[in-house]
């Protein structure tokens, strides 16, 4: 059985962000086997003519991250979107294995060792957290890299 991955990102809210750089993303990360759970093809069986359709959109985020065997977060922006920071915080505090996507060069930190806030990278190990940063879709595939581990693993 496939491993499932929760995508976080931000690029639902945009048609064209939606159509050209998600699909090189998905085709990354199905290509290493894994079952890819993008939030905002999840969330279309949703009527957002109904009243409390937000909540219904947040529960179900959080149930998908919780059930999700790990998460693969884009964070570019300064600041990153705050959406996939709270997800990506969920996924933390639930102990979920966590990869950070960033191919946005400008720096969002006081840190001088890590390139976004420190809190993002606490769900990735003190030695080597490089090898859960990916900062190019070709990068996603690299067997070398801890995504491609941790998917291969049974």
């Amino acid at each position: 059985m496939p491993k499932t991955i929760y995508l976080a990102n931000p690029y639902g809210f945009s048609t064209q962000q939606k159509e050209t750089l998600l699909p090189p993303i998905i085709a990354a990360l199905e290509s290493l086997g894994l079952k890819v759970w993008e939030p905002f093809a999840r969330n279309n069986q949703v009527d957002f003519q109904r009243a409390g359709w937000a909540y219904r959109v947040g529960q179900q985020d959080y149930a998908d991250v919780a059930a999700a065997d790990g998460i693969f977060a884009v964070v570019n922006g300064v600041p990153p979107d705050e959406g996939v920071m709270i997800e990506l915080g969920m996924a933390i505090a639930l102990g979920k294995p966590t990869f950070l996507f960033r191919d946005d060069f400008r720096r969002a930190t006081d840190s001088e060792e890590y390139p976004l806030n420190l809190m993002l990278f606490t769900g990735m190990p003190e030695q080597n957290w490089q090898d859960y940063y990916y900062t190019t879709v070709d990068e996603i595939t690299d067997r070398a890299k801890a995504l491609a581990r941790w998917a291969a693993q049974c």
